[in-house]
């Protein structure tokens, strides 16, 4: 049976933030576990917000009070199927109206807005943005230039055919517009770019890596890219060159010139800073014989300094074909660590570690044991793992800000990807959606 859908107003209430002691972890409601689908949780002090699909696959929009536990929670007119790429973004404007975005792969808009601020009873859904370019959406964005005005980044086409479009919400005239006259990137008809979140770096510079793809098989990426820019709008590549716009892959920007086919893959390609403020981007391709291995690249002397970290044998993940894919291999950012020294996490088919790299060179130090420390918990609390061992554990970082000290993380279990097609039933029973409160380290 369907729950019915329900509002509830909230409860007018003043709160310190840190003052009301809350309990590591808060249950929000059941979520479908049928196949993962990213959630998101945003923390705007003193108002926590969640949007998930819930137990019936309905999107749904939860907010509570800091220091309490009840939620009101609104069900919307939106219900995902299959499609692991189908997440869901939140975000406040400064006025505090709520903006979702989300349930979207190469298909029309899916945006909803809150007609009060910090309030998420009286959110509806609203039929365009700009009103251009808005049927095949994919890759909801909300994120903020330097002066702290609200932007949204989409792709608009397909795989291997597509452009990624950016508007801005404009605060007094209460609606978006178009950020850019043009694409910030465009695949020509022929090709697409898959880019990171614009990324406010140490050096006060906007950053974005990506890889480009020329059809829906993930095998065709290739030629991963950088850019920075001040303002989102005026584009450089890593030694200051303007790009012009939209980029392109024949515009410039890009690190290596890995063929499709030669191992890189979107999602894979990670954007970090050493102790300079350099740029340090880490992928894998595969080498000369074959195998693959992890690089990490800088710019260095008007060149991009590419070094081989890994030096694995024998070893090779083969990928391909389209949908959502189960990655065998995950690179991730460096971390600037102990002077001289970046971290370097890396996960594949032979296991998982930690490389230290020396800050001058990139060049993996000679293996030294990571020093073990206990699992994150805060007073007493279980370290973050599934509470159903045959799901897999699904998290969702805080796009917001919690009280000093402190951070969340939104945690529910789901099957493992399966390529986007649906799974015969009986299918897993709702998982408990839930936000853990943990020390910010």
């Amino acid at each position: 049976m369907r729950r019915p859908l329900a509002t509830a107003s909230l409860v007018a209430a003043t709160f310190t933030v840190g003052a009301v002691p809350e309990p590591d972890e808060i249950t929000v409601d059941l979520a479908w576990a049928g196949h993962p689908v990213g959630f998101a949780l945003h923390t705007a002090p003193p108002d926590q917000f969640v949007a998930y699909y819930d137990a019936d696959r309905l999107m749904t929009v939860a907010q509570r009070r800091i220091g309490e536990t009840n939620w009101t929670r609104v069900r919307l007119d939106s219900r995902v199927g299959w499609d692991s790429h189908n997440y869901i973004a939140i975000t406040l404007d400064r006025a505090g109206r709520l903006h979702l975005a989300g349930n979207m792969h190469a298909s029309p808009l899916v945006y909803f807005r809150s007609r009060a601020p910090r309030d998420v009873s009286v959110i509806e859904r609203m039929p365009a943005m700009v009103g251009d370019r808005e049927s095949q959406m994919t890759y909801p964005v909300f994120f903020r230039d330097a002066e702290e005005r609200l932007l949204f980044r989409y792709r608009d086409g397909r795989s291997g055919k597509g452009d990624d479009l950016i508007n801005l919400w404009d605060e007094d005239a209460q609606r978006w517009r178009r950020w850019l006259d043009v694409p910030l990137f465009s695949g020509e008809g022929c090709r697409n770019a898959y880019a990171s979140v614009p990324t406010l770096g140490p050096d006060g510079h906007f950053h974005i890596v990506w890889v480009w793809r020329n059809t829906p098989d993930c095998a065709t990426s290739h030629s991963p890219g950088y850019a920075r820019s001040r303002d989102v709008r005026q584009w450089e590549d890593a030694f200051g060159r303007p790009l012009a716009l939209p980029i392109t892959l024949e515009r410039g920007g890009t690190i290596d010139p890995v063929p499709p086919g030669g191992g890189v893959i979107n999602g894979n390609v990670c954007l970090g800073f050493d102790s300079s403020a350099r740029p340090v981007v880490t992928y894998h391709k595969y080498d000369a014989n074959g195998d693959l291995q992890i690089y990490a690249a800088r710019p260095e002397s008007n060149r991009w300094a590419i070094v081989q970290v890994s030096d694995w044998t024998g070893y090779r993940w083969t990928f391909g074909g389209g949908g959502s894919i189960p990655f065998e291999v995950r690179v991730f950012p460096v971390e600037r660590a102990s002077p001289g020294r970046l971290r370097l996490r890396w996960r594949s088919g032979l296991g998982s570690g930690v490389w230290w790299l020396d800050e001058t060179s990139l060049v993996a130090l000679p293996f030294r044991p990571e020093p073990t420390s206990p699992p994150c918990r805060s007073r007493g609390a279980a370290p973050l793992a599934p509470e159903r061992p045959e799901l897999e554990l699904q998290t969702a970082a805080d796009s917001g800000a919690a009280a000093e000290g402190w951070q969340y993380v939104l945690l529910w279990e789901a099957l493992g990807v399966h390529r986007d097609r649906p799974r015969d039933p009986p299918w897993p029973a709702p998982s408990r959606l839930r936000v853990r409160r943990l020390p910010r380290r």
